[in-house]
């Protein structure tokens, strides 16, 4: 059976002392903005740069990967912005990436929690959840292995890969 992989990036650390109108506004923090390359940096290291991605539209995700695709010298036109991530459930997201393309071995979904982490509970079949409680802190990365049809994920599908926090990166 064919296979492929997702990442599922969590957004950067976003700011909190801002004056953006909403939620979905709020800029990265400039830890964010570190973090971003930081983990784009390491994607780029180890091989891990994605054929396809699809990001929310909230403007820390955007920011995110604008900055990890910097590091990982990928091109955004490899991007493509999806607004439903925002706040998105688990229904949602797994419809998201039922519209993946078919063609990307590697495919980037970039995001939010608790989405991000249903998500990743899902389709890994449980993953235990770290002492501190959080499963994808910020800019944390999950790779996944998945079969090749996305459009319809049941639990437990895929094999839990790998989980990169950006704090345990070296600089």
């Amino acid at each position: 059976m064919e296979r492929r992989e997702l990442l599922i990036l969590r957004h950067a650390k976003s700011a909190w002392d801002t004056d953006a109108p909403a939620d979905f506004d709020r800029p990265l923090a400039l830890r964010g903005l570190r973090a971003s390359k930081r983990m784009g940096r390491y994607i780029a290291d180890t091989g891990l740069v994605p054929d396809a991605v699809v990001c929310s539209t909230a403007t820390r995700a955007v920011q995110t990967i604008l900055g990890v695709a910097q590091a990982a010298r990928f091109t955004l036109r490899t991007v493509r912005f999806e607004r439903a991530i925002y706040e998105a459930d688990l229904s949602t997201l797994l419809e998201v990436l039922g519209t993946c393309d078919s063609q990307a071995q590697r495919t980037m979904i970039l995001g939010h929690n608790p989405g991000l982490e249903y998500l990743l509970d899902h389709l890994a079949g449980g993953v235990p959840v770290p002492g501190d409680g959080k499963l994808l802190p910020t800019a944390a990365l999950a790779r996944l292995d998945l079969p090749g049809d996305w459009r319809r994920l049941a639990r437990g599908e895929g094999s839990l890969l790998g989980l990169t926090r950006v704090r345990d990166l070296d600089d």
